[in-house]
């Protein structure tokens, strides 16, 4: 008749034991080891796996628990996982559901607590003690809070169960003595138990509540008192620094209105060593005269050095005289060279207000057949295909675009720590696939020798210049400075499959991003993109693949990983995720976010190996990371962007004309030009005459190389192929071995920005 001895759960206390657990409809109910935990609750196969493999673990602050009948019962997080458990006696069942239901109602509380405090600031250095009395004092409020909901849900349980009891004891009396006799005895004997069960753990968080109210009552006199006292010290020091501010004040309009006549020579001779020139007479026996020796410390904030230099005001002149250290940089400073919007910069450098609309694509019928009908039987380089699938920019341009998010790099080029420099240039490679997610438009293919300058030093402090070096394989060299401290260079050529319903464009080269302050060089890898429904449907893209974003020179990496798109998953579409780790291997950051729309990052406390297993069979790691920030969002597009083929405000800049540059320029090309507006039949005869000529020209070369080389009968031969033995050499790259990777690439080799500043294009080729 007595149920076997079993701990009774008590509030906040680990559970443990065994349960049967619903598998499959092959195997059903299993035997598994349960260990409740800290409002999580986690199954293991036997108990020796604790220590290394965890099956499943289900979090109760957002878990429903049902109980279905005397042995079983469920519990659920709203459909992603869901536990049918089974007890080997009611009485067990309810000791489980006791001990659940008090852990969910603590993990609901410490999640409620965390949300709520999650965006608290750290106090100042200052205050660290009384910041600390006051965190040692919520903490211990809220474990009394704690003990108090245990108290009540425990008197929820006594209440139902004594319910039960009674009604027991009532059938109890209305029984005849005979068969049932012995059947109600056992369930009255059950409820029993099961209510001596529940008082006991009343009883336990009766206790716990009451050993802590005595413990701590003393130290809460003592800590209201000591808050008391910081509170009236508070209000005497915001007293006082407002009587500071109000004569600093007085003291800067004093500095900035007195004539140069009346001006004290000590602060031209000696700089900041004293202030008394710029206060009156009767300030000289004030009661905050110290404060105001320190006039300069306050009004010359550090700011950027040009603003000084333009200023006209004594402030200017006295902090130009302070000799800021160079790696000191303020918050405004920081802001304000990463903002090319700011007032200060629109002030000081006028800049070119550049357009904001092209011509709406038109809606053309395009027939497949009538294009493919006339390419049977040519080669695939040979076909001309229409404008009809193409966007009105050159592949030179698309190239540009990765500096749309540019100021990523501004940041990055601040940063002291080189850990926090990578998570800064890992956003950067991600974010230049944002522009890709509506454009299933093909760029143009630029022909050989045409270039593209994209010239923003004055809003954005950058240059950059990309070229068409080679025409088969197809390869553009690419190259950008900046003002702010970074260079960025890149050689891409692609590598196309067609495999029936999509089309695999996979990048062949290495990017290059070196900051010039920290001589830290990185270097990585594009990932594949695929275009969708080539032949029947709606086209996408999609960005899938791993990057490898290496410091050659501590060592650092960042591996990103581009979750190909799946009906069947349930992540996040577009989903990117990367670790930021150190030369030893050690994970600092951690990365998250979508490649169309933002990317966040988290510094990482704790890793652990844990959890399910992955794919490949092994253990997850698992990181304890601080609340994410945000690294990098995307711009929203501009108005109408769906009829102007999903063109960023970037975009719709690229193809304006501009004076000045190069005849080789992509914004020169006509079949492109005539396309933007519209023109489409003469886009496509245009398009054509290009290409033609592009190949005149190069058989030309390719006889003249011949000749120049006595050419053999393998040299006739490889030319009547139309082989590669084109000898065209680049205008403004030439080819070297990369000294970090050891590839062959082309590198900018200068000129270009000189010839521009002389008008001097005699050596560009006639490509149009």
């Amino acid at each position: 008749m007595s149920e076997p001895k079993a701990p009774t759960p008590a509030p906040g206390d680990t559970y443990k034991g065994w349960l049967f657990k619903w598998t499959n409809y092959i195997k059903g109910y299993q035997r598994r080891w349960f260990v409740l935990s800290n409002g999580l609750l986690s199954y293991y196969r036997t108990q020796a796996e604790m220590g290394h493999t965890c099956r499943g673990t289900i979090n109760l602050a957002t878990a429903n628990i049902a109980v279905e009948d005397s042995c079983n019962f469920v519990i659920s997080n709203g459909g992603t996982q869901t536990y049918h458990l089974k007890a080997s006696s009611e009485v067990e069942r309810q000791r489980w559901i006791t001990a659940l239901e008090l852990a969910k109602a603590k993990a609901f509380r410490m999640q409620a607590e965390s949300d709520d405090s999650g965006d608290d600031s750290t106090p100042p250095a200052a205050g660290q003690g009384a910041g600390s009395r006051n965190s040692e004092v919520q903490s211990t409020l809220r474990t009394l809070g704690s003990k108090v909901e245990d108290l009540s849900t425990c008197n929820d349980l006594i209440a139902k169960h004594g319910s039960a009891l009674q009604r027991s004891l009532s059938e109890l009396e209305g029984v005849r003595l005979g068969g049932e006799t012995s059947e109600k005895i056992r369930q009255v004997t059950e409820r029993a138990t099961l209510f001596r069960i529940t008082s006991n753990a009343m009883i336990n968080a009766c206790r716990d509540f009451l050993a802590l109210a005595q413990t701590h009552s003393k130290r809460w006199q003592k800590a209201l008192q000591a808050e008391r006292e910081q509170r009236v010290r508070l209000e005497e020091t915001l007293e006082q620094l407002a009587k500071q501010h109000n004569h600093l004040e007085r003291a800067f309009r004093g500095a900035t209105v007195l004539p140069a006549s009346q001006s004290n020579p000590a602060i031209d001779s000696k700089g900041p060593v004293s202030g008394k020139g710029d206060a009156s007479d009767e300030d000289e026996e004030n009661e905050f005269f110290d404060a105001c020796e320190d006039v300069q410390e306050f009004i010359t904030v550090p700011a950027d050095p040009k603003y000084h230099r333009r200023s006209g005001s004594n402030v200017s002149g006295i902090s130009s005289e302070l000799g800021m250290d160079d790696g000191t940089t303020s918050l405004d400073e920081q802001s304000l060279a990463s903002n090319p919007e700011s007032p200060q910069s629109q002030e000081l450098v006028p800049v070119r207000k550049r357009r904001t609309r092209i011509p709406d694509k038109p809606n053309y019928s395009l027939n497949l057949w009538s294009i493919m009908k006339n390419c049977i039987g040519k080669e695939l380089s040979k076909i001309p295909m229409p404008v009809n699938f193409n966007e009105p920019l050159s592949m030179l341009q698309r190239l540009s675009e990765d500096l749309e998010y540019y100021e990523l790099l501004d940041r990055a080029a601040k940063c002291q720590s080189s850990l926090e420099q990578m998570c800064y240039v890992a956003a950067f490679t991600v974010s230049s696939y944002s522009t890709t997610v509506h454009r299933t438009g093909k760029p143009f293919n630029p022909l050989l020798g045409e270039t593209f300058e994209l010239d923003r030093v004055q809003e954005s402090g950058y240059r950059s210049l990309c070229e068409q070096v080679s025409h088969h394989p197809p390869a553009a060299a690419h190259h950008a400075i900046s003002e702010r401290g970074w260079t960025l260079r890149q050689e891409i050529a692609l590598a196309s499959k067609f495999r029936g319903k999509y089309l695999s464009i996979m990048p062949l080269g290495s990017i290059h991003c070196i900051f010039e302050k920290s001589t830290n060089h990185y270097t990585w890898k594009k990932v594949t993109t695929t275009v969708h429904n080539i032949i029947v449907g709606k086209l996408w893209i999609d960005q899938s693949g791993e990057i490898d974003v290496v410091n050659h020179k501590t060592g650092d990496r960042c591996h990103l990983k581009f979750a190909p798109y799946s009906y069947f998953s349930r992540d996040v579409a577009r989903k990117v995720t990367g670790v930021v780790t150190d030369k030893d291997g050690k994970a600092h950051y951690v990365l998250s976010g979508t490649w169309d729309e933002k990317m966040e990052y988290s510094r990482v406390m704790q890793s652990s190996r844990g959890g399910e297993n992955g794919a490949d069979g092994r253990q997850k790691t698992v990181y304890q990371t601080l609340k994410a920030k945000e690294l990098w969002r995307k711009t929203p597009l501009p108005e109408g962007a769906e009829n102007m083929y999903y063109f960023s405000t970037l975009a719709l800049t690229l193809n304006e004309l501009e004076e000045g540059v190069a005849p080789t320029d992509s914004r020169r090309r006509p079949d492109q030009r005539l396309m933007e507006q519209g023109r489409w039949e003469e886009a496509n005869a245009e398009k054509q005459r290009l290409e033609e000529k592009q190949r005149t020209v190069r058989r030309e070369r390719e006889r003249e190389a011949n000749r120049a080389a006595s050419p053999s009968e393998e040299g006739k031969e490889s030319a009547d192929r139309g082989g590669h033995q084109d000898n065209y050499k680049s205008m403004w790259f030439e080819q070297l071995v990369d000294p970090v990777t050891g590839e062959p690439t082309h590198i900018y080799k200068g000129g270009y920005w000189e010839a521009k500043e002389q008008g001097n294009w005699d050596s560009c080729p006639d490509i149009f």
